[in-house]
């Protein structure tokens, strides 16, 4: 079933959008949740979680891109619960938290953007949408060892530069 009749579907209120987009999505919707969390119940309730999540936000939204739509939704719930599975105890959330943070995301931005575009891209693909060594070594059409060492100098050049910003902090 192609997306504009899904999205169709989800706008007439059908509850046949829902079926379709199980039948479509649900083992990429899966592997998003697996990659985060490695607990195939877990993975499976985010699934399911995220078809009443596009049933209440179509419409009034209209996705251009049906597909990555449905990713991050997974993606973020799966994030959602494992943050609630591992933290059980949540903490005051302090200023030198926050300064902290900033200061972690400023180095990450000034980190990638000094990567070359396709050392960019495996990094992100490894450890933001977690795909596998094999899944970013199709996408770009190199061999897995190649991608290890990307993914090796890559860390060794963010420890490097977090070593240089923190000294002897660390």
């Amino acid at each position: 079933v192609e997306d504009t009749v899904i999205i169709n579907l989800y706008f007439d209120r059908s509850e046949k959008a829902i079926q379709a987009t199980e039948e479509k999505y649900s083992k990429y919707c899966f592997s998003i949740a697996w990659n985060v969390l490695y607990d195939k119940e877990d993975s499976d309730e985010c699934v399911n979680d995220t078809w009443l999540a596009a049933w209440n936000s179509i419409p009034p939204r209209k996705p251009a891109i049906l597909s990555a739509f449905l990713g991050k939704i997974t993606r973020n719930l799966a994030i959602d619960c494992f943050r609630r599975k591992e933290i059980e105890d949540v903490t005051a959330y302090s200023l030198n938290d926050e300064i902290q943070r900033k200061e972690i995301l400023e180095i990450l931005e000034k980190f990638l953007e000094s990567l070359k575009k396709g050392d960019c891209d495996i990094f992100i693909r490894r450890y933001w949408y977690m795909d596998s060594i094999s899944e970013i070594s199709a996408r770009h059409g190199i061999s897995e060892s190649r991608i290890k060492s990307s993914l090796y100098r890559s860390r060794k050049k963010l420890w490097e530069r977090v070593k240089h910003l923190y000294g002897k902090r660390i």
